[in-house]
């Protein structure tokens, strides 16, 4: 969750340090820090915003060319000063920034404390910054040691930056479970928890995996495991662009992002999806193809967003190829003892690559023999690493916290495998295939037209801003759709909004509907059409506020709803890819409206990489 940077060489490290904190600050934001190594070891932590470290520096000493910084979401300890990253260790001895929960921090302190060690902080990283200190001090070992040892005594995930008082030609880099890359430039090393702050800089990196540590100097990169085996680094070019990870010209990222959607599908499906050939063509799986469509079960996980993609991704493979689909939070799904059979096929879905839960999900499929795919959007993360095969999403850079087009990316690589695996299974027929290809490639204009419309969006938004309940309702492949649209809207605009299947609004929901309550109806046509008509008819009886997402043209339900947006036609298994666009969009606005911060909403951060 929290992001960390490095930097070590013949430059000033901390405009490097601070700049690349700002591109980090999606992972957290409660507070900031950054040490500095200029003959002594100066250390700078705030609470708040990164801005709010850059304000308090602004009269210190920011000399030195090795430093690290770090951007916290906090887990043990409350946002204040004490609490932000670095720790120091109590005799001075080691400086730490961390990413990750030490699970077994009250012991190893329990321990330290017998010892004589005080601790200044309520934090896990702290206890290690002294572990570290204590074995460096008592077993007269190097820091390299002293941090490998350390790290054999812990239990839990880390991503860690280290440097010493007595060897400050040195940074020590560690990673198990949270992610950390290694930028390798002319006599300088840059380090970060992900590419974002290192494109700037080289398209060289390393992507350390579980149990790697990396020892750092200005002229050397030596990488080895904490039980001391030599390991040789593995470069890997960059594909992102600088451009990619600025604002260029919008308000905010989020707004950004939803008006990248046309572009993102269209790379998600580019070299894909063969229009003049009429098929599909998904190399990452080429080698497991005959084996997923041979699948009794299909199982998909994932957390939020990507659970929502899943929730259509059962839709689509049930629908086009029929096979049985379970979709499971990967947070439940490790920890219940579930019933998983060698020839299950588990797809992992996860914007960042990283999600915590996903990975140890993945661990657990994998010891049951199962084939494990991943959609994945990050290069070189460690989901990617860790199936057997998968498919990545080409996306783009998502800065925003709350996930947009990594959701319309998600379900587009939904939708290109359950297509293929249903006309292999013969489930779809040579016409039914082609159709769906013609249907995929006219996705992207049509979300062009819709955003031509944001204005109307707008103007809803305002209307609605000071509501305090929203209910989302949807049938079928639109179902998921309501509950992304109920997701966005608390993620940043704070209003409580539930999403529910539109049948069950009569099993509970329907004793919350008044003149208050401001109901978004998704209600293109398809097969439940008249059905949803139905529900709509059952919400004005109660004075409800109907805000109804239609297809063009639509005039039975803009006569009985209160406002209507309309988007274009399309097959029905591809309408969550144009009808979660307004509700994006409703989210956003309505957020700005309210003066909340749409890329970093509160208490919120970029990439779950702790429990």
């Amino acid at each position: 969750m929290c992001g960390i940077v490095g930097y070590i060489g013949p430059k000033n490290a901390y405009p490097i340090i601070i700049n690349g904190l700002k591109r980090l600050e999606y992972r957290g934001y409660d507070s900031a820090g950054i040490a500095l190594i200029d003959k002594e070891i100066s250390v700078f932590k705030k609470k708040g915003k990164v801005s709010d470290l850059e304000e308090f520096v602004s009269d210190k000493n920011t000399a030195g060319t090795i430093g690290i910084g770090h951007t916290r979401w906090a887990t043990h300890g409350e946002p204040n000063d004490v609490n932000a990253h670095p720790h120091v260790s109590m005799k001075g001895e080691f400086v730490v920034i961390h990413n990750g929960i030490i699970e077994n921090y009250s012991r190893l302190k329990k321990r330290l404390e017998d010892r004589g060690y005080v601790f200044q902080s309520e934090t896990d990283t702290e206890v290690l910054a002294n572990l570290i200190e204590y074995i460096y001090s008592f077993s007269n070992v190097s820091a390299e040691i002293a941090v490998r040892l350390a790290l054999s005594k812990v239990i839990g995930a880390y991503g860690i930056l280290v440097i010493c008082r007595h060897e400050q030609d040195k940074i020590i880099a560690a990673r198990k479970g949270s992610p950390l890359v290694i930028g390798i430039g002319e006599g300088e090393y840059f380090f970060a928890s992900d590419a974002t702050p290192i494109v700037e800089h080289t398209k060289s990196v390393i992507y350390l995996n579980d149990n790697d540590v990396a020892i750092v100097t200005k002229d050397e990169l030596s990488l080895k495991t904490i039980h001391n085996v030599q390991v040789n680094p593995k470069v890997q070019k960059l594909s992102l662009d600088i451009g990619e990870i600025e604002k260029g010209g919008y308000d905010h990222f989020m707004l950004k992002e939803i008006f990248e959607q046309p572009k993102s599908i269209l790379d998600t499906f580019r070299g894909r999806v063969a229009l003049d050939r009429k098929s599909i063509h998904l190399g990452g799986l080429h080698d497991v193809f005959d084996r997923i469509t041979h699948a009794k079960r299909i199982i998909i996980i994932g957390c939020g967003t990507s659970w929502h993609a899943g929730l259509v991704g059962e839709y689509l493979f049930e629908d086009l190829a029929r096979i049985p689909v379970e979709v499971e939070y990967a947070s439940e799904f490790r920890y219940r003892n579930p019933v998983i059979f060698p020839d299950d096929v588990i797809i992992s879905i996860s914007q960042s690559g990283e999600t915590a839960d996903t990975l140890a999900a993945i661990k657990l499929a994998k010891e049951a023999g199962a084939l494990v795919l991943g959609v994945c959007n990050v290069v070189g993360s460690s989901i990617p690493r860790e199936t057997h095969a998968g498919v990545y999403t080409h996306a783009g850079p998502e800065i925003g916290v709350a996930s947009t087009k990594a959701f319309t990316a998600q379900v587009t690589v939904l939708a290109m495998m359950a297509t293929s695996m249903g006309f292999k299974r013969g489930v779809l027929s040579q016409e039914d295939y082609e159709k769906l290809i013609e249907e995929l490639y006219n996705i992207p204009p049509k979300i062009e037209e819709i955003l031509s419309f944001n204005e109307e969006f707008k103007r809803i938004a305002e209307l609605y801003k000071d509501a305090t309940n929203f209910l989302y309702l949807g049938r079928g492949y639109l179902f998921p759709v309501a509950l992304e649209g109920a997701l966005k809207l608390k993620e940043i605009s704070y209003i409580h909004a539930e999403g529910y299947p539109a049948a069950e609004m009569k099993h509970g929901p329907i004793a919350l509907i008044d003149q208050h309550m401001p109901v978004v109806v998704i209600a293109t046509k398809d097969k439940s059409y008249e059905k949803i008509v139905s529900n709509i008819q059952e919400v004005k009886a109660r004075k409800g506020i109907v805000i109804a997402i239609v297809n063009k043209g639509d005039t039975i339900i803009r006569d009985l709803a209160d406002h209507v947006l309309e988007i274009p036609e399309s097959h029905e298994a591809l309408a969550p890819l144009l009808t979660v666009v307004p509700l994006q969009l409703l989210s956003y606005y309505i957020a700005v409206f309210r003066g909340c911060n749409v890329d970093q909403p509160r208490n919120l951060a970029k990439s779950v990489t702790v429990e």
